[in-house]
């Protein structure tokens, strides 16, 4: 079990290294000898789990899916809308995150897989317009594939233009703004004024005090 989470955490190390230089210096710029400088690892243990760059590349566009989980919600609009705002949030911080984006966008010699960063949001956000179409929340005729490419085009437009001129540091605002205009195109009347387009409320913490000694 130790060398099994021994080999997890190597695996992670990697990961988070070589995102920090794709996304740092782009894909064809960045090296194995770069990257291996960054996790302290032998060439041998980068090698056991990755045998070539693009294999790490792979593995990052990979890991996009994991920030598509989604939040449980009763009106799936909101699923959509939260789904989208949490990926703006984690994009700031998250440079396994960041890199896999930065492979979509960027035209370079990397293959990418048959589904790419792309598919994997554009899947996600249309099975729940699918759900929310069926709960009553859709505008008729709306065509709900043409939303999804459309909500995942516009964020991947947004992102960049954050990107260059703050470093993502308004992208929650602008994915807001977005959905303002979005959602009147979108929702049914009854709904609008029911869904929220600000990140959600951060639970609060038990801040109770401890009992002062005598």
């Amino acid at each position: 079990m130790a060398q099994q989470e021994r080999g997890t955490r190597s695996r992670r190390s990697i990961l988070e290294a070589a995102a920090r230089v794709f996304d740092e210096r782009g894909y064809d710029a960045a090296s194995t000898n770069e990257i291996l400088a960054s996790t302290g690892l032998t060439r041998g243990a980068l090698y056991h789990h990755f045998p070539s760059k693009e294999s790490i590349a792979v593995a990052l566009v990979a890991a996009h899916s994991e920030a598509l989980t989604v939040r449980e919600q009763p009106v799936k609009l909101q699923s959509v809308i939260d789904l989208t705002l949490e990926f703006a949030e984690r994009l700031q911080t998250d440079p396994v995150l960041r890199a896999s984006v930065r492979l979509a966008v960027e035209q370079t010699s990397f293959s990418r897989p048959p589904q790419t960063s792309f598919e994997q949001s554009s899947a996600a956000i249309l099975t729940l317009l699918r759900q929310a179409e069926a709960q009553g929340e859709i505008l008729p005729g709306v065509d709900v594939e043409e939303a999804a490419t459309t909500i995942v085009g516009s964020f991947t437009g947004l992102q960049v233009m954050s990107q260059v001129y703050t470093g993502r540091a308004d992208l929650p605002h602008r994915i807001t703004v977005f959905w303002g205009f979005l959602l009147p195109g979108l929702a049914t009347p009854g709904l609008l004024g029911r869904l929220r387009t600000t990140p959600p409320p951060v639970p609060e913490q038990d801040e109770t005090v401890p009992p002062r000694a005598s």
